[in-house]
């Protein structure tokens, strides 16, 4: 509780009184005053109530323990700022007014809005989830010695992932418009989180490991379409590109925290270890998810006021017969007559296959073709991604300020989705050159286009939510289903390519360059970021 006699300068605050008696005494004992703000009452009439004394109210449940027996000067003030009142020349009173302060600064996200702490857990989620998608590239090594596992083995266990990341691309989408982007994302990783807590434990046995992965792959399959609800939802249109990028960024540096801790986790603990520490993270994320949760219920959000992010009562308890009405009223038809949903598809389709070959193969690539060994391999795998985060942080800035500035959105996901295509398409054409260029200058480039191909993040990841928010998530289903294609075509193509042709320049990246080319041509014809009304043209 804290006391405080209000001074002249914290008049302006003030608005004025309404008594609940008809009295005019302040002094009457059973008087509440009760305080407007409209700065309406001004330095005069304040001053004619020179004793006058309030008591400030912390929380809800004090303010119920209040006693009519209260010696104190009723007054009531609620949302009052203590800091704008002057605490000069004070008495004593006025002494509980720091710590009132502090009690309203504490925790220090208290007062953060509630879309940012969505989109920051929602980020540290992508973090997590990349880690658990890159460990197993590291402990393939030890487990294939352990259990003698030859190559095509071991591209079975880490295609298995893929598996279950297609198939649950479109289910993830529907299930985050029926319940929520926010449901489907925590179920989704404490999902791949207890699937990667169970991999050293059923290692020995190949049906169990298979089945754990492609559990892996639903849990993780399902998040962007959940992260992509919420932030349809939840963020205006000048701050989607850089909530798109904040969240999605994550997964750069999930990449980038893997390939760091796992090998020295698997080399001083054991490779079964790195499945047990990383699936404990994602449990901690699901039950801090959960508290950060019970924390907000306490008060309202601020309402979203833009047109982009509309309201949805979510209703958890459907029957399988409401979820099948609802399945049926999605505009699938609508869907695939549209000209800038095929160019998002066929957008995905390219970038995933540039994406994931790369990510799969490039390690091989550094050591084989330019000779360099395994520990300088490994730490030039990590620049790509750190650099996307870097590139990440500018791209998404430059973006929201061309919008904001009344560039045509359309125009910037064109412009940005055009740096991400052709900037890894020339890098890769100059790295395949018999140039004579010395390793670490072709390591440079590679590493230069592959993190210039972040804007993608401000281009196609920004598409889904600008022409449809209701469908964001379906939509980005659609496009992820197809994009998670080439992680299980694409990488084992490049192996049979390589084999066959022995040349890196035809097997890795001949076709990248190709679909870095052809999608910048699809993209640029036919993208729009014009909001459709699907469900209107079905």
């Amino acid at each position: 509780m804290a006391m405080f006699t209000p001074s002249p300068r914290g008049a302006d605050n003030f608005a004025g009184f309404h008594s609940r008696s008809r009295k005019t005494s302040l002094s009457t004992p059973r008087t509440t005053p009760i305080l407007f703000f409209n700065n309406k009452l001004h330095h005069s009439q304040l001053h004619s109530f020179p004793s006058l004394k309030f008591r400030v109210l912390c929380s809800i449940k004090e303010k119920e323990n209040i006693k009519e027996t209260d010696k104190v000067t009723p007054g009531v003030v609620t949302g009052l700022r203590v800091d704008d009142l002057d605490q000069s020349g004070s008495g004593p009173e006025e002494s509980g007014s720091g710590k009132v302060g502090s009690d309203w600064d504490w925790p220090p996200w208290q007062n953060i809005p509630e879309r940012y702490k969505l989109i920051g857990t929602t980020s540290l989620a992508f973090v997590i989830c990349n880690m658990d998608k890159v460990n197993l590239s590291i402990a393939i090594i030890p487990m294939s010695h352990q259990f003698g596992w030859n190559s095509s083995v071991a591209g079975l266990v880490q295609s298995s992932f893929f598996w279950g990341y297609a198939l649950s691309q479109l289910p993830g989408g529907w299930l985050a418009k029926i319940f929520g982007g926010r449901k489907v994302l925590e179920i989704g990783v404490l999902t791949w989180s207890l699937a990667t807590a169970l991999v050293p434990l059923l290692a020995g046995f190949m049906p169990g490991l298979i089945l754990s992965r492609i559990l892996v792959g639903i849990g993780e399959g399902v998040s962007p379409s959940a992260a992509t609800d919420l932030i349809a939802r939840t963020i205006p249109l000048e701050e989607r590109s850089r909530a798109v990028g904040f969240v999605f960024g994550g997964l750069s540096v999930g990449s980038v925290a893997g390939l760091l801790l796992a090998p020295p986790i698997i080399q001083n603990i054991g490779w079964g270890s790195v499945f047990y520490i990383f699936g404990l993270l994602g449990l901690a994320w699901f039950l801090g998810f959960q508290f950060l949760k019970e924390g907000n219920a306490s008060f309202t959000a601020e309402p979203i006021s833009w047109s982009q992010s509309t309201s949805r009562t979510q209703t958890e308890n459907k029957s399988l017969r409401e979820l099948g009405g609802s399945l049926k009223e999605i505009p699938w038809k609508s869907f695939f007559q549209s000209q800038a949903v095929w160019a998002m598809i066929y957008t995905h389709f390219c970038g995933s296959w540039g994406h994931y070959t790369c990510m799969s193969w490039l390690p091989t690539y550094f050591s084989e073709e330019l000779n360099l060994n395994l520990t300088e391999a490994a730490w030039v795998s990590i620049l790509p991604p750190l650099a996307s985060i870097f590139v990440t942080s500018i791209a998404t800035q430059v973006a929201d300020q061309l919008i904001a500035n009344g560039v045509e959105t359309t125009t910037v996901r064109k412009i940005c989705q055009s740096i991400a295509f052709l900037s890894p398409a020339i890098c890769m054409t100059l790295s395949s050159l018999d140039l004579g260029l010395p390793p670490w200058e072709i390591v440079g480039l590679l590493t230069g286009g592959l993190a210039l191909s972040s804007f993608a993040l401000s281009g196609l990841y920004c598409t889904h939510q600008d022409i449809s928010p209701e469908y964001a998530s379906i939509l980005l289903g659609i496009t992820n289903t197809v994009g998670a294609v080439p992680g299980i075509v694409g990488v084992a193509l490049t192996g049979y390519l390589l084999d066959s042709t022995h040349s890196w320049s035809i097997s890795l990246f001949a076709p990248s360059i190709f679909f870095y080319l052809s999608g910048t041509l699809v993209w640029l014809v036919f993208a729009s970021s014009k909001p459709q009304t699907f469900s209107d043209t079905d």
